[in-house]
């Protein structure tokens, strides 16, 4: 079932995401298109009930104001013209914008409130299975939620035909690689290929302490291994990508700077020639989450934390040694599980540990000992530009302290961070 569709039109407002999800809050299908996109290209997108030309302070470029062609003021296509500036004002109250949106969407567009995961995914279904016809897709499956919802998409489109490539490179969090196994390989059946990739990750890794070669010493790594594997299999055509709406945004338009480069698996080489699937790409991150848990995936997976690419390898601050790497994943763990028993879980942001390659003097079973120390982070953010402290109760700090000097080897300390951003960052590393 083909979704009806708004299209909102970029002239300079830094407010097109904003509207396309009031949109599709409202359960219809809206995309976000540059300014001097054509009459036939807008004719092209399917079910294009109505458009949003959206104004904002980035309307005047090189001493002019931009606008559409005068064929797409003149065709039959319903148009609102919404203008930051002052010149067409759009109500600032919630309710008001909603109001004057559902006006326009439903009376004066007559769009169907189709959008909805359902609709979604058996269209996606559908347009896999036209895109790959009979050959197959390979998969970088990390066990992050894009990944993991991608490959559940895939799975329900063409089943075997896709292959998934896990690579466990020592870094990821306790339990994780035995999740993608369990929820894809024994639950989904799928052609997982499980890569125990440890010790050459943390081989190349040790005594390198500056955070932006280790950064680059995993990239790159990745890539070679997630190489290797794509050569051992046969008719390999085209490659699944968790690529999402915000990464497109976020890549710039004619009107708006880019705020990062859109990439794909982090400069795969071009001779291994394939084709991308991104079924995701029109989803922003929370319609991601609901496509994930109507595909079946686990709250536990759809719901995971912001998780850096580098994994604890940015949390094992400086060197990383693998005492300190467990170190960090098992102080992880225990936060981990301490909060979800005491309702934080979901409440807070992003909560972590890390551990600086650092030994402080302490005290144990009466003898002096020289032992690291655990630092824990707890934000909220809206947008990662800033973000918060989580006022995390002081007894639960003394029982997470608590459990952590006893529990984990080598730690006779934990320090909480206080500090917001700016000044600090989220992450340490």
């Amino acid at each position: 079932m083909k979704q009806d569709m708004i299209v909102v039109l970029d002239l300079g407002s830094e407010e097109n995401p904003q509207i396309a999800r009031e949109i599709r809050s409202l359960g219809v299908y809206s995309e976000i298109h540059p300014h001097d996109i054509t009459l036939a290209e807008l004719k092209a997108l399917p079910n294009v009930k109505g458009i949003i030309l959206n104004g904002g302070p980035n309307r005047v470029v090189d001493g002019a104001a931009i606008d559409v062609a005068q064929e797409i003021y003149d065709c039959d296509i319903p148009a609102l013209l919404v203008d930051h500036r002052g010149d067409a004002p759009w109500p600032t109250g919630e309710q008001e914008r909603r109001t004057a949106l559902e006006n326009f969407v439903f009376t004066i567009c007559d769009a169907k409130p189709n959008w909805n995961m359902d609709n979604f995914i058996a269209d996606q279904v559908e347009l896999i299975r036209q895109q790959v016809g009979d050959k197959k897709v390979l998969l970088a499956l990390s066990g992050g939620v894009d990944s993991s919802v991608v490959a559940a998409l895939l799975i329900k489109a063409i089943g075997k035909q896709l292959t998934c490539v896990h690579v466990n490179h020592g870094l990821l969090r306790k339990g994780e690689p035995e999740q993608v196994v369990k929820v894809f390989r024994d639950e989904m059946d799928a052609n997982l290929v499980y890569v125990d990739g440890v010790d050459r990750f943390l081989d190349k890794l040790a005594g390198v302490a500056e955070p932006e070669k280790k950064r680059k010493i995993i990239g790159a790594e990745f890539i070679r291994v997630f190489e290797e594997e794509a050569r051992k299999l046969d008719g390999i055509k085209f490659l699944g990508q968790g690529t999402i709406y915000p990464d497109i945004i976020e890549s710039g338009t004619k009107t708006v700077k880019a705020v990062k480069s859109h990439h794909n698996v982090g400069g795969l080489p071009e001779d291994l020639d394939f084709e991308l699937v991104e079924p995701l790409k029109m989803l922003f991150k929370d319609e991601v989450r609901a496509c994930g848990k109507a595909l079946g995936l686990p709250d536990s997976m759809v719901y995971r934390q912001p998780f850096p690419g580098p994994g604890l390898g940015v949390r094992c601050l400086g060197a990383i040694t693998r005492d300190r790497l467990e170190a960090v994943r098992e102080s992880d763990a225990i936060l981990r599980e301490e909060f979800a028993k005491n309702g934080l879980e979901g409440k807070v942001w992003q909560y972590f540990t890390a551990i600086p390659d650092l030994k402080s003097v302490g005290v144990r079973d009466n003898r002096r000992t020289e032992e690291w120390c655990v630092i824990i982070r707890a934000v909220n953010t809206v947008d990662a530009m800033t973000a918060t402290v989580e006022n995390v109760p002081f007894d639960l700090l003394q029982h997470i302290t608590a459990r952590i000097t006893s529990e984990v080897k080598g730690v006779n300390r934990v320090l909480f961070d206080l500090t917001t951003k700016p000044t600090g960052t989220i992450e340490w590393e």
